[in-house]
C-alpha cells in the first residue's frame, strides 16, 4: 500500500512540476501591444484548463502526503517507556594488569656522574 501511495505521489509531483512551468506568467506591457497573441494556447491563453488541472494535481499532491504520513507515522507502542526505566548499573572494569615500563637512562650523564 505506501509503495502505491509513493508512487501516485512522485507521479503528482512531476506533472505538478510541468503543469506549473507550462502556465505562463503575466508578462507586463508586451502584452498590450499584441505580443501574448502568439502563445501556443491562443491569446487567452490556457488558463481555465491548466489552472483545474494544477488544482487537482495539488489535491492529488495533499492527499497521498497526509494518508503516507498516516500510513508510517509513529506507532504507540503498549510497552513501558525508557526514559522513565531506570539505567542498569554497570560493574566497574578490572584493573588492567601493569605492564612493564620501560626506563631510559642517559649513559653519557651516567658518566659524567661517576
Amino acid at each position: 500500500m505506501e509503495t502505491l501511495i509513493i508512487t501516485i505521489h512522485v507521479l503528482a509531483c512531476v506533472f505538478l512540476v510541468a503543469v506549473i512551468l507550462l502556465q505562463s506568467g503575466h508578462e507586463g506591457m508586451g502584452v498590450i501591444f499584441g505580443g501574448g497573441s502568439s502563445t501556443m494556447f491562443g491569446s487567452t491563453g490556457a488558463g481555465g484548463l491548466l489552472v483545474k488541472v494544477t488544482a487537482g494535481l495539488a489535491v492529488v499532491f495533499l492527499i497521498t502526503s497526509l494518508t503516507y504520513n498516516v500510513l508510517t507515522g509513529n506507532k504507540v507502542s503498549g510497552g513501558e517507556s525508557l526514559m522513565l526505566s531506570k539505567p542498569e548499573t554497570a560493574a566497574p572494569a578490572p584493573e588492567a594488569a601493569k605492564k612493564p615500563g620501560v626506563t631510559f637512562t642517559d649513559t653519557e650523564q651516567e658518566k659524567k656522574s661517576e
